[in-house]
């Protein structure tokens, strides 16, 4: 009763805090509710802080950064479902600043004091914050045998405070999915499940260590993007220690351009490393916005903060690579058929009725220039026509299309000529080649044959097994099996009667 309480306080002030920016019940979205909603946004909307020339996605990221950290990571989380608040309100979210003041630098050694150590062993020196966010902030390290780092260091108190907010949204989701059936089929439940499992293992930077490390493995495999190294011995769950990046931000392009930078062949770098990393290895970072993104004075494009990743399966995996194919071969009915293999269209759609749709996204495109052609564009229309045929998207991969987008908005600041689709080509047809074609098809053979050669050496050993537990199994007596009949009839029989007599009383009653 005193968690609903609270929960109810909480939602409480997150919706006069919306109500304020108008991003509770937004104008821009007034024709698309059922006429209860529209009444009381109506009559709501008066109170609401006028604010000329911002679109909704601005004024929902004003008032999440208001409510708080959490908050802000669930904006964050947002983003990453165009599918839910559209492709334009996703790209405004995008951009939450997440920058908090920071906690002091002697907090941040009494952290390090009780995670790690004596921090004068580990560190030579340790510099003020150089930049805090809300879940945690960094810092500059001189190592005593020389070198410079990275140390993140996570707030105080700060996995408390944000799973006691989840919990609130926790609760405010399921009311929505209780009063509001339609909004069943985007899952707010799982959506917020989700976004509190992420938090948690983002408030762990063992994880996030964990993450880097990996995705280290995989940017050295290609070579477009790198990675910071993760000092082991001087990280731990509040505490993570890299190598330093000195550098630019893509924030900063005046400073990219002076320091040398081909930013053509930039663009190209992060298009490639994003799809060469999802295609290749199912593990791609989600969240590659320009402040994530340094160009080092090594020349080399380095990638940072690994608190949201995203993993496909080799089925999304084949789902993705064989769409964007077909896009450019213009393949639609290819397109539709390889979304009912993978189980997303109900089968009382036709192949040629989805195909149509398809070409009616695809054909716009072609015979078109790079700076003409928009990725979010494409995809929000194919969001659109995945809401009239009834598809359900997997999370994933709804995760994967908007980090695209966003791929493709750094590409185009970086170099506005940029072809997106050019730069995807080599990436896509590599995996089909790859995957569909002999070598792919050879493997999956040698896969299959291995897993038949293995199932057959087992078979003697089952059949044994088989046969001693058919001599285990003794035969009851005739008398025996009778009276067990019985027994069970006479059980059942009073089970049977119970339900009746309780049934009758009942109608009785009523």
């Amino acid at each position: 009763m005193l968690d609903s309480f609270g929960h109810m306080l909480r939602l409480t002030r997150m919706g006069l805090t919306l109500l304020h920016h108008d991003a509770l019940l937004p104008r821009e979205y007034q024709e698309r509710m059922p006429a209860p909603l529209r009444f009381i946004g109506g009559v709501l909307r008066p109170f609401a802080m006028r604010r000329r020339g911002r679109s909704v996605g601005a004024r929902l990221a004003l008032a999440l950064e208001k409510l708080g950290p959490a908050y802000v990571k669930l904006g964050q989380f947002l983003a990453t479902r165009p599918d839910i608040i559209g492709v334009t309100a996703a790209d405004d979210l995008g951009r939450l600043k997440d920058r908090l003041p920071p906690f002091s630098r002697e907090r941040a050694l009494d952290t390090i004091n009780a995670e790690l150590g004596a921090t004068e062993t580990l560190f030579g020196a340790i510099s003020d914050p150089m930049a805090a966010a809300s879940v945690a902030q960094v810092h500059q390290a001189i190592l005593p045998r020389g070198g410079v780092v990275a140390v993140k260091i996570l707030r105080p108190r700060i996995e408390k405070r944000l799973m006691r907010e989840m919990a609130a949204l926790r609760y405010g989701a399921g009311l929505i999915e209780y009063f509001l059936p339609s909004t069943r089929r985007l899952e707010p439940v799982q959506f917020v499940e989700t976004v509190a499992n992420a938090l948690q293992r983002e408030c762990d930077l063992r994880l996030e260590a964990g993450a880097a490390a990996e995705f280290r493995e995989v940017a050295i495999r290609d070579g477009f993007l790198a990675v910071p190294e993760i000092d082991w011995s001087r990280s731990s769950k509040q505490v993570m220690t890299l190598t330093w990046i000195d550098g630019a931000p893509l924030t900063q392009l005046d400073r990219v351009t002076a320091m040398g930078a081909d930013r053509a062949a930039l663009a190209t770098a992060v298009t490639r490393g994003f799809l060469a990393a999802a295609l290749d290895h199912g593990f791609f970072h989600a969240d590659m916005h320009e402040g994530n993104l340094i160009y080092g004075k090594d020349g080399k494009l380095w990638v940072v903060d690994f608190g949201i990743m995203g993993r496909i399966g080799k089925k999304e995996r084949r789902y993705l690579a064989e769409i964007l194919y077909g896009f450019l071969r213009r393949d639609y009915r290819r397109v539709a058929e390889v979304h009912y293999e993978a189980g997303y269209v109900a089968e009382k759609v036709t192949i040629e009725e989805f195909s149509q749709a398809l070409r009616a996204i695809g054909e716009p495109i072609f015979g078109k220039t790079a700076d003409q052609v928009s990725m979010s564009r494409l995809l929000l229309q194919l969001f659109d026509v995945s809401h009239l045929f009834g598809m359900h998207l997997r999370p994933e991969l709804v995760m994967l299309q908007k980090t695209m987008v966003q791929v493709e908005g750094v590409a185009r600041a970086l170099f506005p000529k940029h072809d997106m689709w050019a730069d995807a080509r080599p990436i896509v047809e590599r995996w089909v080649k790859r995957e569909l074609g002999p070598e792919g098809i050879a493997r999956r053979a040698a896969d299959e044959a291995s897993s038949g050669w293995s199932a057959l050496r087992r078979l003697p050993n089952t059949v044994r097994l088989l046969e001693q537990a058919a001599r285990n199994m003794k035969p009851e007596p005739a008398p025996a099996r009778r009276a067990h009949f019985q027994w069970m009839s006479f059980w059942l029989g009073s089970v049977v009667a119970g339900l009746a007599v309780t049934v009758l009383y009942l109608l009785n009653v009523l």
